[in-house]
């Protein structure tokens, strides 16, 4: 992966020797270094990617990674032992002044052990370098992701089947992870959210045993994974007759969707859309019911460090894909949620994510 390689020295503010991406056991496991690599299988518990000026990529990794290394492009050295791991990344970078690390998702022992192997060297921190070149999606990335997202969007439109009195809330999401399974997907992105009736009023609502009563919102975040590239979708139903009160709910997050689709363009600032669409929700009944940011960048994980906040610095370019995820949330009542992921584009946006979105009572 030698243009992603130059993308994040192109993007270095300060020049460094080598960067060195470490990873620590499952789940700390950096995900720019699968950015960086390319690899589409293989877990790498404690592989090390040493990054190039010149855009080269070295690879340490253990004798149980050295299939899934084959797949690879890049060279790739195997070590068989902690002594022989130890001694290969001293080899690396004992002559290095300037040594190039992701602080961001660097685990500190790791980080301990790197300054112990190279204890004359200065560490300087380049994640704002790496964000900024994960934040602009390649084709082929672009292409994982918009496969992922068709997988989604085809089992967003199954849910409504999967509704009925007294199902549970962790029933419908198995439904939902086997047929994104059954569809292409290596997995789901992140754990399922699956809500109904107030629960829904809980953004990152973790549980799932409730079961389905007449006339509530259900709510439903989820995504998968293809090729290690995730999409994020949340789709909001009404089981049962809709008051007006729900109708209204319901139309004031999808008007306020709609704005955040109309106002991303290549080149305004990241916070602005969130802006707009958070005063327009405060113009209506819901006032401070809408409680996080519009949106996140998504790929490789399912938030990168990228936010469509009010508190965002920067600006939105073209390459970028974001969700745009406006909500109002009325604790002990329910909440709406709609969200789609969407690519930024010289002129414009694409929205990746198709299924169906009109208010739908079931």
């Amino acid at each position: 992966m030698k243009g992603r390689v130059k993308k994040i020295f192109d993007s270095i503010s300060r020049d460094v020797d080598v960067i060195v991406i470490a990873n620590h056991i499952d789940p700390m496991i950096d995900s720019s270094f699968f950015y960086v690599t390319g690899y589409e299988t293989g877990l790498f518990e404690g592989s090390v990617a040493f990054l190039y000026p010149d855009g080269s990529c070295v690879v340490l990794v253990s004798l149980l990674e050295e299939t899934s290394a084959c797949k690879g492009s890049d060279e790739f050295i195997v070590f068989r032992s902690r002594d022989e791991y130890n001694s290969i990344i001293s080899e690396r970078l004992n002559d290095k002044k300037r040594i190039g690390i992701n602080a961001e998702e660097l685990v500190y022992k790791k980080f301990e052990l790197l300054q112990k192997i190279a204890p004359n060297s200065t560490f300087v921190d380049c994640s704002k370098a790496i964000i900024s070149a994960r934040s602009i999606k390649d084709k082929n990335e672009i292409e994982r992701i918009r496969k992922s997202c068709n997988i989604a969007s085809k089992v967003a439109d199954m849910i409504p089947e999967m509704l009925h009195d007294g199902v549970r809330e962790d029933e419908v999401a198995a439904e939902i992870e086997y047929n994104m399974k059954k569809l292409g997907a290596d997995g789901p992105s992140f754990t399922t959210i699956s809500s109904f009736g107030k629960n829904s009023a809980e953004p990152h609502y973790i549980g799932g045993k409730d079961t389905l009563t007449d006339n509530v919102f259900t709510l439903f975040d989820f995504g998968a994974i293809y090729s290690r590239y995730v999409s994020d979708i949340t789709r909001t139903f009404f089981f049962g007759k809709a008051s007006k009160k729900d109708k209204a709910i319901y139309e004031t997050v999808f008007e306020a969707q709609q704005l955040g689709f109309d106002t991303i363009q290549a080149g305004i600032p990241l916070n602005e859309p969130h802006i707009k669409v958070a005063k327009f929700i405060n113009d209506t009944p819901y006032k401070g019911r809408f409680i996080h940011s519009l949106g996140h960048g998504i790929g490789l994980s399912v938030h990168e460090m990228l936010r469509l906040s009010p508190l965002e610095e920067g600006a939105i370019e073209p390459g970028m894909v974001l969700t745009v995820e406006p909500g109002i949330y009325l604790p002990g009542y329910g909440g709406v949620r709609i969200e789609d992921d969407v690519l930024v584009k010289k002129n414009g946006i694409e929205i990746l994510t198709t299924a169906n979105k009109e208010f739908l009572e079931i």
